[in-house]
Order: structure tokens, then sequence, then C-alpha cells
């Protein structure tokens, strides 16, 4: 699951998109790149987050499944581009 798009689907952030950065159990970690970036991840239970099938760039899903650096810049930049394809 990590390194999928995903939109909370309930809470106060509903309908924001986010990068799943890490799996624990029944919870996920969310990035944004602005409000919660990759120091300080968003955890929401996987019920309340509608997970998408697409993934962030080959590149940087293999960085972030193998616990390398990953920069905010680079989840905004993978949330914009999917927000390019989508129209």
């Amino acid at each position: 699951m990590t390194g999928r798009f995903a939109d909370a689907a309930a809470g106060h952030d509903r309908d924001t998109a986010y990068v799943i950065v890490r799996e624990e159990g029944d919870f996920v970690y969310l990035c944004d790149g602005r409000k919660r970036g990759m120091a300080h991840p968003k955890k929401k239970r996987k019920k309340h987050v509608r997970i998408h099938g697409d993934t962030v760039q080959p590149e940087l899903l293999h960085r972030l499944r193998n616990g390398g650096r990953v920069r905010d810049e680079e989840i905004k930049y993978a949330l914009k581009q999917r927000r390019n394809q989508q129209g």
C-alpha cells in the first residue's frame, strides 16, 4: 500500500489528497508535503481513507518502500502530477 495515492474519507481533512508513506497494522501514515510532511505524517485508520490504485513514480516508490530519503517537495510534485493527469 505504501506509495499509493489516497484521499481522507472522514475527519476535518475529508477529501484531502495524500500519499501513503507507511503502513502499520490497521493504520496508514499520510503525507501531502505541505501541512503533513515526511517528518510528521498523519496517522489514520485504513477505514477512514479512500485508497486509489495508482502509485507515485517508480524511483520515489522504491525509496518509500526501502526507507530511502524522501523530501516533501517530491511528495508535493507527485500529487501535482496526479492532479494534472486527472484533468
